[in-house]
């Protein structure tokens, strides 16, 4: 279980207000796939609230202390039904290799009316990395560029 310093926790409580819980802890209780959940939720926000459907406090603060030690996180706050943890969110490493290309990217293409008096259409569309946008507004695809005989004989 990681000790926080007051001033961090009341940042931590600070910056957790505005947030929405994304566990919920049924009437089942403390389950394998409840702590898989919110492991996964430490590891991708970094602090998440937690509701817990249930009125027995005792209960509450047993699995507060029981998911903190078992998930290696930092209790924050329990009001009421509602649990704040924290734990330091793990960097993600995605190596790219080199000849890899771009990937998807979301163009807006703007075409005026074929009469000039009625609004442009408007479209949002998904280009893949070799694709861009023409002058008109059309896609194409990017071309192998051609090598030069003359060059590759001398």
């Amino acid at each position: 279980m990681q000790k926080l310093t007051p001033v961090e926790r009341s940042a931590l409580r600070a910056e957790a207000h505005g947030l929405k819980p994304i566990v919920l802890i049924g009437e089942a209780g403390l389950t394998a796939n409840v702590l898989k959940e919110i492991s996964l939720g430490l590891d991708s926000h970094g602090l998440i609230k937690v509701r817990v459907f249930g009125d027995d406090r005792e209960a509450r603060i047993a699995m507060y202390e029981s998911i903190c030690e078992q998930l290696d996180a930092a209790p924050v706050q329990h009001i009421g039904k509602l649990l704040v943890l924290y734990r330091p969110k793990k960097e993600a490493t995605s190596e790219r290799s080199a000849t890899a290309g771009r990937g998807l990217r979301e163009v807006t293409i703007v075409k005026p009316s074929p009469s000039g008096t009625k609004r442009p259409s408007v479209t949002k569309v998904l280009l893949k990395g070799n694709e861009r946008v023409t002058q008109g507004g059309n896609i194409k695809r990017a071309k192998v560029r051609q090598k030069s005989t003359k060059k590759s004989l001398g």
